[in-house]
Formats: C-alpha cells, sequence, structure tokens
C-alpha cells in the first residue's frame, strides 16, 4: 500500500480521493497519536481551512472526528496555514489541523497536521497516524465527548504578531498583494497596511471556487500587470494557504524565492541575526543562489526537496533562515513553518531599511537558466528506472561541470519533475524535454 502522506500532508481530489470518511478516521487516528499519552486533560486541537469549497465539507468531518475520540476543539476558520500553526501554538494546543491544498486546483484539497508547538509531524508521527486507521478503540461517551469552540478573534491575534516581526516600518512603500483568493484575502493586506504600506489588494475576493484561479504565487502574471499599472514599488503573491510567497520588481520582472531568500539572509547577517551564517535551502534552489551565499560568506546547507526537510534542517542544526524557491520561506525566530505574509513583510521592510529598489537587492543572485517541466506518469517509481537514470547520466556528461539535471517525484501529485540548469536556456530546454520525453515513453500517463 502506498505511503498516505505526501511531502505536506494528505491531498486528493476533495469528495473523491479525499473523503469526508478518510478525514474523519485521520482526525480520530491523529486524536489518538498525537497528545501526550500521559496527560491527565483531553486533547486541545485547533482547526483551521482554507476558503475552497470542499473545506467546510471537511472541516466538518474533521471537527466530528476528533470530538467523537474525546478533543476539544477550537475552530479558527479561514486563516493561513501559518497563521494555524501560529494558533495551535499560542493557545498551547496538543496539535493543530489546516484543511488545505495550497497551491493545487480548487477541485483538491488536502489535511495537513501541526504537533504541539506549531509544529510540522515527523515522518514517524504520520506513520502513527496512518497505522492507527481503521483500529479498533473506545467510544467516549456523556461528559467525555469532546467539545467545540470557534476563536472569533484568531486573525486578529495573528495579524498582530505578523506586524510585530516585520522589523522595520513600510512607510512610503506602495505595494500590490495577490491574494490568490486564498486564505489570506483578508489578513495579508491588512497586514501590510498596518506596518506602513499603501497596499492595493488584487484577487482578495474568495468565493470558494476561484482559489489559486489564475492568480497568486503560481500565476504571476495579474501582479506583474497591476505593478506596472499602480506605479508600485513591488508585488507580493502568495498561495492559496499562503504559506509561500514570491515577488515582482517595480518593472514588473519576478523575483524568486531564492533570490528572496538571498536578500534577507544578507540582511539578517548584517543585523548579526543569521545563526551560524547559515541559510538552509533545497536541492531545487539554483547554483546561482550557492554562489551567490558563498561569496558572501554565508554557508548554505542542502536538504530534500519539501518545507519539512527544510524545517528540520533548521531545528538540527539551531539555525535561523531557510526556504525553498517556490517561495517557502521559515524565520524559526517567528515562526514554525513557511509564512508568504511574513517573508513578504520583511522583504518589503528590507526595501524600506536600504533604501534600495527590490530590482537592485535581487541581483545579488545571477540566475543559472533554469527549466523545469512536470510530466504526468503512470508510476512515479520511473524516475529511479535504469534507463531514466543513465539518460540523467548522459545529460550530466554532456553538461561537464556547467549545470546540474535534477530528477525528482512530485509529493503531492502523480508527477515527475525533471530540472535542468546550464549555461543558456537553448540548453537546459533541450536537455530537460529530452529527459522528460524519455520519462513519457518509460511511464506514460493513464
Amino acid at each position: 500500500m502506498a505511503r498516505l502522506f505526501g511531502t505536506d500532508g494528505v491531498r486528493g481530489l476533495a469528495n473523491a480521493d479525499l473523503s469526508p470518511e478518510l478525514a474523519l478516521s485521520l482526525a480520530v487516528a491523529a486524536a489518538h497519536t498525537l497528545p501526550d499519552p500521559d496527560r491527565e486533560q483531553p486533547p486541545l486541537v485547533v482547526v483551521g481551512r482554507d476558503p475552497r469549497a470542499s473545506g467546510e465539507m471537511l472541516e466538518a468531518a474533521v471537527v466530528a472526528g476528533l470530538a467523537s475520540a474525546g478533543a476539544n476543539v477550537v475552530r479558527v476558520g479561514v486563516l493561513p496555514t501559518p497563521g494555524v500553526a501560529y494558533l495551535t501554538a499560542e493557545v498551547r494546543a496538543d496539535f493543530g489541523v489546516m484543511i488545505s491544498a495550497s497551491h493545487n486546483p480548487m477541485p483538491d484539497n488536502g489535511i495537513k497536521f501541526f504537533a504541539a508547538g506549531g509544529h510540522k509531524l515527523t515522518d514517524e508521527q504520520e506513520d502513527n497516524i496512518e497505522a492507527a486507521l481503521g483500529a479498533t478503540w473506545t467510544r467516549p461517551t456523556g461528559a467525555q465527548v469532546g467539545r467545540v469552540h470557534d476563536l472569533l478573534d484568531g486573525a486578529e491575534h495573528y495579524t498582530t504578531h505578523l506586524v510585530q516581526a516585520t522589523g522595520h516600518p513600510l512607510a512610503g512603500l506602495k505595494v500590490v498583494v495577490d491574494c490568490a483568493h486564498g486564505a489570506a484575502s483578508d489578513v495579508a493586506p491588512e497586514a501590510f497596511r498596518e506596518a506602513g504600506a499603501e497596499v492595493i489588494a488584487i484577487n482578495a475576493e474568495p468565493d470558494g471556487l476561484n482559489i489559486n484561479d489564475e492568480c497568486g504565487a503560481t500565476h504571476l502574471g495579474p501582479l506583474k500587470a497591476a505593478v506596472v499599472e499602480h506605479g508600485a514599488h513591488l508585488g507580493i503573491a502568495v498561495d492559496g494557504d499562503a504559506d509561500r510567497c514570491l515577488a515582482v520588481d517595480a518593472s514588473g520582472a519576478e523575483v524568486d524565492g531564492d533570490q528572496i531568500m538571498a536578500i534577507l539572509a544578507l540582511a539578517m547577517r548584517d543585523e548579526g541575526a543569521l545563526a551560524n551564517d547559515t541559510l538552509v535551502a533545497t536541492v531545487m534552489s539554483n547554483l546561482g543562489l550557492r554562489i551567490a551565499m558563498r561569496e558572501a560568506g554565508i554557508t548554505l546547507v542542502e536538504t530534500k526537496v519539501g518545507d519539512r526537510y527544510v524545517l528540520e534542517e533548521l531545528r538540527a542544526g539551531g539555525f535561523s533562515l531557510g526556504g525553498e524557491q517556490s517561495g517557502h520561506v521559515v524565520f524559526t525566530e517567528h515562526a514554525t513553518t513557511g509564512d508568504g505574509v511574513l517573508t513578504g513583510l520583511r522583504l518589503l521592510a528590507r526595501v524600506a531599511q536600504t533604501g534600495k529598489p527590490l530590482a537592485e537587492l535581487a541581483a545579488v543572485v545571477n540566475r543559472l537558466p533554469q527549466v523545469l517541466i512536470n510530466v504526468r506518469v503512470a508510476d512515479k517509481a520511473v524516475a529511479r528506472a535504469p534507463e531514466i537514470l543513465a539518460a540523467v547520466a548522459a545529460a550530466e556528461a554532456q553538461l561537464h561541470g556547467t549545470g546540474r539535471v535534477l530528477l525528482r517525484p512530485s509529493g503531492t501529485e502523480q508527477l515527475v519533475r525533471v530540472m535542468v540548469e546550464a549555461g543558456s536556456e537553448d540548453i537546459a530546454q533541450k536537455i530537460a524535454e529530452d529527459i522528460a520525453a524519455d520519462v513519457r515513453a518509460a511511464s506514460p500517463a493513464v
């Protein structure tokens, strides 16, 4: 049986792969495995969601499962994933649940769990939840059944936390914020305004069906156009659950997660806040980031793809900053997971503090041309097939050390991701297309 948990919780087509029955069972299993078994009081669990329509159904199932297992539930409603993590720690809950499929299309949904303190689960904790699915258990009755309460001011608490963590007032800056019609549609514009910026909010009217629909961090076109139209200093885009952030400069040019991490690493180094002068990033980060950090005297520690692995390395090494090229950035002093709104606030703070435009700050990273092709496959194990490994080895030999090839099965979708970096866009594109064709031939999509 395939592992139920991917790189970021359990995801699938809502009401099909991810049914209310599965959501309820996951909640029960979590209630039986995540709290301290020696605790004297019933477990306390924070539950939040993004605004997609199926979240209402899945929230009801999760809450029912938790209460049926004797856990008391605090519903926080629609809130970014990092907001749920923050409140899990703030109210000292035993664990938290976020119902979201992040950047995935609206028909999908997902369930993410946070351990006590708002930290993502370890592989072992996820395995324990899976092992407990369907196990025989004794149902509590009477006064032992869990109770459900709503935390009506959770968004205000989280917004206050974001503004306090910004680090420098944003007065004098005009920013366009693309909320992806997602979980940060209220919180993000308010946080930027309270921090002092002039804010133009776009795609901030969620209706349950339009989340991530040609907008947000996965579709930067609307943001680029709006920044130019409004003459803004820069633009910030988050995804549906606001755990990632990308940016565009005043000209509408994209500033990716690698450049954002470099800007923030240098800012924290200058402030003496970059622990051990170290940045943590994944193997997907561009060679340009590695070069820039080396020249700045900053150590770059690499992890597997997935912000959970970045988080594990941050905690293990006592580091203070890490993230992914996709825009997940973690500040361990202020957050336990990637926070797109906080990342945007800190990026604007660096612009305000230095008086330099974002384009100048981002130029510290000279990105090598990088091509990423997502190949839909029947079996993601094709990424380890001998003929595919041989094709990758041949491509790397062709690059002669001037680039690299990375093949990675997606943790959330039925895809194999083919990434190639090279000295020119044409070379990277050609090699990526050749390997992608080999992958398709070896495992055609159903």
